[in-house]
């Protein structure tokens, strides 16, 4: 496993991490920001000890195990594309912490991913942080789960986010709570 040192990482503070997007996007995973380890190894939601990737694997939205910690490989690439999935992150700029951003960041990231959703039309965008979800979109009362409004024809989720920060989430909890808009994407069969 790739390994940094406080110091190493603290260089990727501002580095951006591209979107991970396929031809096929029917399941658009949305995070709050890169965190460093993130921009270090190019590869979202990666940290030793995050619980997307896990998640992923026990729901079968994915079907063979990421080590994000070394960073995806072409093939990982490839196999997450190819089962119509992609992430993308409202802030682009990686920070240590989600914390280190203002609500104008979020707000503005709001508005570039329903240009992003409306450029590419997934089925289901499902966005990774109640909190942060509620000061980018303006709505102090939304709640996990699918949200009111669809934007346009793409429904609109919030799931947990898999930061090991959210200490009350298990990898077993985020795994159900990321199959629901899976399924409703298309991705996992109907129960």
């Amino acid at each position: 496993m790739a390994r940094f040192t406080q110091a190493e990482l603290q260089d990727y503070r501002g580095v951006t991490v591209p979107d991970l997007l396929g031809p096929d996007l029917r399941l658009l995973f949305v995070g709050i920001n890169p965190g460093l380890w993130t921009a270090a190894v190019q590869t979202h939601f990666a940290r030793p000890g995050n619980r997307f990737y896990p998640a992923l694997l026990a729901a079968g939205i994915i079907t063979e195990p990421v080590d994000p910690g070394e960073g995806m490989t072409d093939a990982d690439r490839a196999r997450f594309t190819g089962r119509g999935l992609g992430i993308t992150n409202l802030v682009a700029r990686a920070s240590a912490r989600a914390d280190e951003l203002d609500a104008a960041e979020l707000r503005d990231g709001a508005v570039r991913l329903r240009a992003l959703v409306a450029d590419r039309s997934p089925a289901v965008v499902a966005v990774a942080g109640i909190t942060a979800y509620r000061t980018a979109v303006g709505d102090r009362h939304a709640r996990a789960g699918r949200q009111r409004e669809d934007w346009g024809g793409t429904q609109v989720w919030v799931v947990p986010n898999p930061s090991g920060l959210n200490a009350h989430e298990s990898a077993a909890s985020l795994a159900e709570a990321y199959a629901a808009p899976a399924r409703a994407a298309g991705v996992l069969p109907q129960r």
